[in-house]
This record gives structure tokens, sequence and C-alpha cells, in this order.
């Protein structure tokens, strides 16, 4: 199955007509015609299966012929990631973190962070194009990076982790995780967070934890936090 992403399609809808650039797609480069059969979402959980109506380069239509909400995860997962040096490090994790399964995504901006702005225009296009590509209806939230100390101005109500280098004591995240329970993980830069920033994080009551023996990429870490949630989650 091929799945097209479009935020504005409603439940309420019968009928639907796409955006000339979308409608080219459609129409020129996947070669789709009247009759072809389309299945979208609009990555708030809603799969419609519609027909094409009309197969214009410039105003393609279709009629919903069926909808269905699509079942939640039994939790969510939030990752606030600080960027990475290289940007294509960061595409790489959103990528892999929407495909392994995850809620919400914040850049946050670290003492050691050698990147201090960060454009989300191209995330956003990264994680709507792997959602799609791994057949799901929930678009992961992409926030606006945030400073770590702002990060830690908010109320947090789920398990909240902190994974650093430090040799301090550390629970295995994997010990820790308790099943169907919603959580926040927060993964730093490459030169780990600083001090400060630990000592912050544990005065908000983030539980510490190592993601294993060895020293792991900002991406790696990331990926490795998402599928230990995951897979704890699919047992």
């Amino acid at each position: 199955m091929q799945l097209f992403y479009n935020p504005n399609i409603s439940e309420n809808d019968t009928n639907f007509s796409f955006d000339k650039d979308e409608s080219r797609h459609i129409a020129k480069v996947l070669r789709k015609t009247i009759g072809d059969t389309l299945h979208i979402t609009n990555g708030n959980g809603w799969l419609f299966t519609a027909e094409i109506t009309l197969a214009d380069q410039k105003h393609c239509t279709v009629a919903i012929t069926s909808k269905s909400l699509q079942p939640k995860r039994g939790y969510n997962l939030h990752l606030a990631v600080a960027p990475t040096k290289m940007n294509d490090r960061y595409e790489w994790f959103l990528e892999k973190a929407t495909e392994i399964g995850i809620e919400t995504i914040t850049p946050i901006i670290c003492d050691h962070s050698e990147r201090k702005v960060v454009k989300t225009e191209r995330f956003e296009k990264i994680i709507q194009s792997a959602m799609k590509q791994s057949l799901q209806c929930y678009l992961p939230k992409l926030n606006t990076p945030i400073a770590f100390k702002d990060f830690m101005n908010q109320d947090f109500t789920d398990q909240i982790f902190i994974a650093h280098c430090e040799e301090t004591d550390k629970k295995s995240l994997k010990s820790q995780l308790k099943l169907a329970s919603d959580c926040t993980i927060l993964i730093g830069p490459e030169g780990d967070f600083s001090v400060k920033e630990i000592e912050m994080a544990l005065q908000h009551q983030f539980i510490p934890v190592t993601l294993g023996e060895t020293r792991l990429r900002t991406e790696t870490a990331a990926i490795a936090a998402c599928h230990s949630v995951a897979f704890l989650n699919e047992l």
C-alpha cells in the first residue's frame, strides 16, 4: 500500500481535491488515473480510502469511499535530543525514530551544542516522508527548538530520564521503563550534557540512565532509547 499525507483532509469530507504539486505527482509521476484507489492520512490517525474522480495534473480530485480511525500506541514517547553538528545525522534520527514509533520530538540547545540554530522545515518533511513510508497515520510532533534550561521549566507528569556519559550512579534505561507508560528521555550533544545541566535535570527528578556499555553518538543514543521503549511495549 502506498500512503499519501494531507493535513487538510477531514473525517467529515466525502470528496477532496489535492493541490497542484500533489496533483502533478499523482497524475503525472505515478500515472494514476480515474478509478484508481488512493490511501490517505491526515496525520491525526485517520486512514481514508479514496477513488480518483478527476486525474488532472493541476487538480486531482477523489471521492472518499471509506475511513477508519487507527488505534494509538499504548504509550507516548517524547525524545528531547540536542541537534548534531551535521544536519544529516539528525535527519537520520528523525527518519528512523518515526519509523520505529514516537509521538514528540524536541530539539534542545545545550551548553556543549555545536549547532545552536536549527531550521525545522526540512525536518518536518523528513518526518512526513518516514510516516508515509512506514504506513503510520499519526504524524509525530516536532517542537520548536528550545534551550535546555527553558525545557526544564515544564511540568512533567510522565517518566523522565536523562542519558549522559558522566561516571556517576546510573541505571540502565531498560530496567527503569514501565510498560504502557508515557516517558520523556533527554539525549545530549556530541560533547554530552554539561555537569550543570545534569545537576539541573536531577533537581527536576530526572532519572539518570545508561543506554549500554559503549559510548554512543547522539543520533545512535536517541534511536537506542526509542527502540528500547518500543521493544518493551511490543512484548
